[in-house]
């Protein structure tokens, strides 16, 4: 007959609790697993709004804008959604198209010369306010006035000031002694007075940028150069010049993005004309797509899409010499 040890109550309760703890702990990987999943939801929870407002404002726009350049979509099958399919005839009606030629120089021209004044005015203006003598947050604050400004306000006040009869700056001239300049309406001088406005527009962004980038630089390496005798050019040429070069690209590519796109202030002041004289892509295409009685969606949107692969060229040449820059 076999004795049995009999447990106090307690201690069976005691040693089935323990059992059960140990009988069947959690795998680590499982728990690893399981955590490293729930990161990674979370990050994508947090990447869904990027992602979806990248999908609906940029991918679908650049999606639809192939698909009307690569159709003969007109009103009708615009709205019904049966445009034949032509591949690359649009983008051959636009290179054979007169206005392509003009529009091409006037787009390049406008978008140099912008991007050079834009940046040489601006670096000027913040190794000015880089002193820091009186005043100068004050003065900083009053240049950038003209780009918070909307752009329509900033053009019609610019097309008022540029009118031949009333602008104030024909008045200007006509007080010493020079003869009234047709500013907006002249095929010599249109191109010239939307660069005016858009320089002045575009100058308080590289300002600020630039200034930012001077804050960056030590103070240490002004005095040592002035210590060595180095002059004022000399230390902006082999400090400031150089050390600004990261800051200098950026800005660039942000401003020749910016400009191979403008569209409003050359509208307003000049609608492309007179005789096409300020005709550029941006113009061109809207004009193809929306100025006319009978749009052509294909052409315009074929016109678009070279600005496009334009500002994309540009970007991976950055990013190219971005790299070089980082490994040497």
């Amino acid at each position: 007959m076999k004795h049995t040890t009999q447990q106090p109550p307690d201690q069976r309760r005691t040693a089935d609790r323990n059992g059960a703890a140990t009988a069947a702990p959690a795998p680590a990987g499982a728990t690893t697993r399981r955590r490293r999943a729930s990161h990674q939801w979370t990050a994508w929870a947090f990447l869904a709004p990027v992602a979806l407002y990248l999908a609906l404002f940029y991918a679908y726009p650049l999606y639809r804008n192939l698909d009307l350049s690569l159709h003969n979509y007109t009103v009708r099958s615009f709205v019904r959604g049966d445009a034949p399919f032509t591949g690359l005839a649009n983008y051959r009606a636009v290179f054979d198209d007169p206005t392509f030629a003009p529009a091409l120089l006037h787009t390049a021209v406008f978008t140099t010369v912008c991007l050079v004044l834009q940046y040489s005015i601006g670096l000027a203006l913040a190794v000015f306010f880089n002193q820091h003598f009186r005043l100068s947050a004050i003065l900083r604050a009053l240049f950038l006035v003209p780009w918070l400004l909307p752009l329509i306000v900033s053009a019609s006040t610019w097309s008022w000031m540029l009118n031949s009869d009333s602008g104030i700056v024909n008045a200007t001239l006509h007080a010493v002694g020079i003869g009234p300049v047709h500013w907006l309406t002249s095929p010599s001088w249109s191109l010239t007075s939307v660069i005016i406005a858009n320089v002045w527009i575009g100058v308080p962004f590289n300002l600020v940028v630039l200034y930012s980038g001077l804050q960056s630089i030590p103070a240490s390496l002004y005095e040592a150069a002035a210590l060595d005798g180095a002059g004022a050019w000399r230390r902006f040429w082999s400090i400031t010049f150089p050390l600004l070069r990261p800051v200098s690209a950026i800005t660039l590519l942000l401003g020749l993005v910016y400009t191979l796109k403008v569209f409003d202030i050359i509208w307003i002041m000049t609608k492309g004309g007179p005789a096409d004289s300020s005709t550029t892509f941006a113009t061109w295409s809207y004009q193809l797509g929306f100025g006319n009685l009978l749009p052509a969606f294909g052409p315009g949107a074929a016109v678009g899409n070279l600005l496009v692969v334009a500002a994309l060229v540009f970007g991976l040449v950055y990013l190219k010499v971005q790299r070089k820059q980082a490994s040497s």
